[in-house]
């Protein structure tokens, strides 16, 4: 799995933010309440101000109220920082990966899996962006369409996975006489501009189309 691509990874990052790289049908990955949506800055900070004093301190006391001071500090913050709760997952403390390709009557299902690999807690919420490749490294056509299925926060301790279902036909259409085959998978998780890539080898038909559902816990489908 590789952060970043090459001259696949230039195209594609135009194509979704020109268009999105999505077909939506139902539910926009929008971020639950108080999430940082993307594009937007960090977190805003919390700054505990200790007030001035217009009475001369001795030493002792001076140091006394420095400690004090400190102290508060310091619970101000552990508390903010507890109310706050986990971060959005980003994309450099993720791991990325497609699980085994379930055959039926035409159609493909496989998991795209994220695997939470920082070393604190964090969650996802919504679908992923997806981005086919060939083998000589150029784009693919690709079409993801999000499925009409309410999306959930997804909260993954490390190394915690969440996974989302993948679905695509390998019938061609009836203007298709063949249809392209892949050798990777450029993922964008929910929310996120920077990208992973992974293996992932299938002939997908109706112009490249993927059915992807929200991220949802564990693994498996």
């Amino acid at each position: 799995m590789r952060a970043i691509t090459s001259r696949a990874g230039v195209a594609a990052a135009a194509i979704l933010l020109s268009t999105g790289c999505a077909l939506s049908t139902g539910h926009a990955a929008h971020p639950a309440a108080g999430a940082s949506a993307a594009g937007t800055g960090g977190d805003t900070g919390t700054v505990s101000t200790v007030p001035a004093r217009t009475a001369a301190l001795t030493p002792a006391a001076a140091r006394g109220t420095v400690r004090a001071a400190s102290a508060s500090i310091a619970s101000t913050a552990s508390t903010a920082s507890a109310a706050k709760g986990p971060a959005r997952c980003r994309t450099t403390g993720l791991r990325a990966r497609v699980g085994r390709q379930d055959p039926g009557a035409g159609n493909r299902y496989a998991p795209l899996v994220l695997t939470n690999a920082s070393g604190r807690t964090c969650w996802v919420y919504g679908f992923v962006g997806l981005v086919l490749i060939d083998g000589r490294g150029d784009v693919l056509r690709t079409r993801t369409r999000r499925e009409s299925v309410t999306p959930h926060r997804v909260t993954l301790r490390p190394g915690a996975s969440a996974h989302a279902r993948l679905h695509w036909t390998v019938v061609p259409t009836d203007h298709e006489t063949r249809c392209p085959v892949s050798a990777r998978l450029m993922i964008i998780p929910p929310d996120e501009v920077a990208h992973l890539e992974v293996p992932f080898t299938a002939s997908i038909c109706d112009d490249g189309r993927i059915d992807a559902r929200p991220m949802s816990p564990g693994s498996g489908l």
